[in-house]
């Protein structure tokens, strides 16, 4: 591995995370959200891993992908119950007034965004393990 591709790696992976939140946070206003970032967090996770090894993404990790796809799975359901109290309506968002621009709609983003790591994190750590001597 080139050892500048190597230095540069926990940058990026910085650099990419921060990215990653970003984009889930402005995606229920403008292009993004919870897909894109986790596509995008998990590019980072990648990276890691291809400098670093496996290894050391699971321990940067500290939870199993698949945890993190069920929960957020369960994040992005429960998000829907709320429209069915208000008008029997299932993911009817509710939203907040004021200056922040915050909803259910939110929730469910970022239940997207666990999914797709998750869900991305299980087959890219899966196959960098065959890959690895």
């Amino acid at each position: 591995m080139p050892i500048i591709f190597a230095t540069m790696s926990r940058v990026f992976f910085a650099l990419m995370l921060a990215g990653s939140v970003f984009i889930l946070m402005r995606g229920h206003n403008d292009p993004g959200g919870g897909f894109v970032g986790g596509l995008m967090a998990a590019a980072a996770f990648a990276t890691l891993a291809l400098t670093e090894g496996v290894g050391a993404v699971r321990r940067r990790l500290r939870i199993h992908p698949v945890v993190l796809l069920g929960t957020g799975l369960t994040i992005a359901c429960l998000s829907g119950l709320p429209g069915l109290l208000s008008d029997a309506s299932y993911l009817t968002h509710w939203w907040t007034s004021g200056a922040v621009h915050l909803g259910t709609a939110t929730i469910f983003d970022i239940g997207v965004y666990l999914v797709v790591l998750g869900g991305v994190l299980c087959l890219v750590l899966r196959l960098y393990e065959e890959v690895a001597p």
